[in-house]
């Protein structure tokens, strides 16, 4: 049967094109000179004519990607004329004839150096219509980026950004792999540098393809209850109005509710559905003030917000006084509203505001009013170059490093004498000390927090002054890493440990010969590579100070060359090859009986649930959930070790699973309970539990069931129960 043929409207098109070209010229509310549009005419023409005989995924032709980009650095962002030119263009050099010479006859030196700096991410990430997955060697390589020009992340985060919009027509197995890269990197590179807004729609867009069925319930809840919500806003919101007014501020006021995603993650974190989220919004109010009127307005006004509302104490933010690291400035108080609810009161002003929305484009605007805020950026990137530069981590640990540092929350500490250090969340004196000075930690004994002495590994908290112990015979110690957080503190702990090791290994270098030549081995590069990938070490320097402090003995090498022996004496069947590597391959197809595969225990899937393959070095093919706690570490980490897989339709083979209950405890629950079990055909229960206590009862019971169709019928069944509160499935199987 031959496919229909698509008919092009190529007229249609280029009114389209128009159309979109004249947004971008209002792009950002500027009013641009007749020079700056004139050069983004000459950039959009050259793109044009670059990608014209592309086409994106849905059928629309490649050029609006570019256009849509650039839209979106322009008016979402804030950037400038530059941006634009380098935002039509960001795909030309990668994906065209067009040439960075080309660029830089055309538009000139910095034009060229940007649009150089996305192709090179562009080579290493996916750029969402063709490669997969960023890898975190790559990551790496992207930050260098920055301490060249920022507008390359920040144009990089449009393309993101405009590609999770329009992912819908993508295979499953290609927005899974997307998604979570993006949920791992882009969304909490975007809040780090400040572009709330962004960071915000990357979160909800990533949900929405990781856990389409979560993301559809919440995003279904907040639209029957929107009316019910903005009348409670308009309520609470009056007195506020009325008493500001009186008082002769300028202002904004506006309810915002929270995203998707903060609502997920709270449903999630304290295990309630969605109806027992209560700060499901919060009530912002924008003040129109002058520079230095600012922190006072700000403050006014909470004084009279909590006036008309009871304040809690221990919810008050002060990022007024103390910006957050990004820039972010802002005061938040929780107060009870009417009908006894919490509702969030967020106070900023008009700079504050923008800021907020926009970041780092949003300081550049300010910077003449904020001086100090141009440190916050700079001192970040300073942070990152060092990091880059002094880390020898492999490319994972970096990653959890960078996520730990520049992702984290943050904690604001005082020296002795009164100097502020930012800190992340988790931050410990040790890392303290080494924030003050590499030498201050390598001799670091111990702490005083406000005058009382700690251990080296106590974890800071906000407000507290610390004073650092110090003697000149104290040594960095291994154990030292598990005491810090902050990658500087590691680089350091692990640059002295290294020095160590390497007089230790001298030793063991000597010990090696010796027991080479009890072998009868010729040492030589392949003989030292096969020994250190066999006793997973990093280098041959680790070998042999493993040697030395006797982790790896003579008998370990010997035993390694004796089966290295017997496996060659073992021939293996070439059929045998092909076979398996026939059955590996049926994984893109389909899972059935005859594929060698696992079922991991960290999510326990069962016929039903959407799943992936992961190729581990040690355990063979693994099966995932895809909402596995493990899948975006997987999928955005490993993404050539994925493999596409999905269930057949054979309904004979039972699976273990798990129910959580939780309800109040009536007479003949449990009977109950298990009556329903009885009566459905082919479940057999592997272990019961429950507990009651002064009326409230938990338990969990282990049984076996078909797929999830099977499994949610008797969920439903267990919730009509009168006394059963919550049904859950368990993820954790194994207890």
């Amino acid at each position: 049967m031959t496919e229909p043929t698509v008919v092009i409207d190529l007229e249609k098109e280029k009114q389209e094109i128009l159309k979109r070209y004249r947004g971008l010229l209002r792009a950002g509310k500027k009013v641009r000179t007749d020079q700056e549009k004139k050069l983004i005419r000459k950039a959009l023409t050259v793109a044009i004519d670059a990608h014209k005989e592309m086409r994106r995924k849905s059928g629309e032709p490649y050029i609006y990607h570019p256009i849509e980009v650039a839209r979106i650095t322009a008016d979402e962002i804030g950037l400038g004329t530059t941006s634009i030119i380098c935002a039509l263009l960001h795909d030309t050099v990668e994906d065209t004839h067009i040439t960075l010479d080309d660029v830089n006859s055309m538009f000139g030196e910095k034009v060229m150096k940007i649009v150089d700096g996305l192709t090179k991410i562009s080579s290493m990430v996916d750029t969402g219509e063709n490669q997969f997955s960023i890898q975190a060697e790559n990551f790496k390589r992207i930050l260098l980026t920055l301490s060249d020009d920022i507008r390359v992340i920040l144009i990089k985060l449009a393309d993101r950004l405009h590609n999770m919009r329009t992912m819908e027509f993508m295979p499953r197995h290609k927005q899974l792999k997307i998604a979570y890269e993006t949920l791992n990197i882009y969304a909490p590179l975007a809040h780090r540098l400040g572009l709330y807004a962004i960071k915000t729609e990357l979160e909800d867009l990533g949900l929405r393809y990781t856990e389409p069925e979560l993301y559809k319930t919440i995003e279904e809840n907040l639209s029957s209850t929107q009316k019910k919500r903005t009348r409670y806003i308009n309520k609470f919101s009056l007195p506020i109005i009325n008493i500001l007014t009186d008082k002769g501020f300028d202002f904004d006021i506006k309810g915002r509710t929270k995203s998707i995603f903060s609502i997920a993650n709270k449903m999630k974190k304290k295990d309630v559905e969605f109806d027992e989220v209560y700060d499901i919004f919060a009530i912002r109010i924008i003040l129109n003030s002058k520079p230095e009127d600012e922190k006072t307005d700000c403050w006014k006004v909470y004084s009279h917000v909590t006036d008309l509302y009871t304040p809690r104490p221990d919810r008050l933010r002060d990022w007024i006084s103390t910006p957050k690291g990004n820039g972010y400035e802002s005061l938040h108080t929780t107060v009870m509203g009417q009908d006894g609810r919490w509702v969030e009161v967020q106070i900023r002003t008009k700079r504050m505001d923008e800021i907020a929305e926009k970041g780092l484009a949003a300081h550049w605007k300010y910077k003449s009013l904020s001086p100090e805020q141009e440190n916050h950026l700079d001192t970040w990137i300073s942070k990152i170059t060092k990091m880059l530069e002094s880390g020898d981590n492999n490319a994972l640990e970096f990653i959890d490093d960078f996520k730990m540092n520049f992702f984290a929350d943050e904690i604001y500490v005082f020296t002795p004498a009164g100097d502020i250090k930012n800190l992340p969340t988790g931050a410990t004196a040790l890392d303290f000390a080494y924030e003050i000075h590499s030498r201050v930690g390598d001799q670091c004994i111990g702490a005083k927090v406000n005058h009382k002495l700690v251990p080296l590994n106590y974890e800071l908290q906000s407000g507290e002054q610390i004073e650092i112990l110090t003697s000149k015979k104290q040594t960095p110690k291994e154990e030292w890493l598990q005491y810090v957080v902050t990658a500087k503190a590691k680089s350091c702990i692990k640059e002295a440990m290294k020095e160590e090791q390497k007089k230790i290994a001298v030793d063991g270098k000597e010990k090696f010969k010796v027991w080479m030549d009890q072998l009868a081995i010729i040492v030589n590069p392949n003989v030292l590579g096969q020994l250190t990938q066999h006793f997973g070490v990093p280098s041959v320097g680790d070998l042999y100070y493993k040697i030395a402090t006797d982790v790896v003995q003579l008998n370990d090498i010997e035993k390694f060359y004796k089966q290295k022996f017997e496996n060659k004496k073992k021939k293996v069947p070439k059929e045998k090859e092909k076979t398996k590597a026939g059955k590996i391959g049926m994984l893109t197809l389909g899972i059935d009986e005859h594929i060698n595969y696992k079922l991991s225990p960290c999510c326990n899937p069962i016929p039903g649930d959407e799943v992936f393959g992961f190729n581990s070095a040690d355990e063979g093919i693994k099966i995932h959930k895809t909402n596995c706690p493990n899948a975006m570490h997987l999928l955005s980490n490993f993404a050539s070790r994925t493999i596409k897989a999905q269930w057949n339709n054979n309904q004979n083979v039972a699976f273990l699973t798990g129910i959580q209950f939780i309800g109040i405890d009536d007479f003949g629950l449990l009977n109950k309970i298990t009556t329903i079990i009885s009566m459905e055909e082919h479940i057999n229960i592997k272990s019961i539990f429950f507990t009651s206590e002064e009326g409230f009862f938990e338990g969990k019971i282990m049984l076996y069931v078909t797929n999830t169709e099977h499994l949610q019928s008797l969920m439903d069944k267990f919730k009509q129960i009168n006394g059963v509160h919550k049904v859950d499935r368990l993820m954790d199987v194994t207890g």
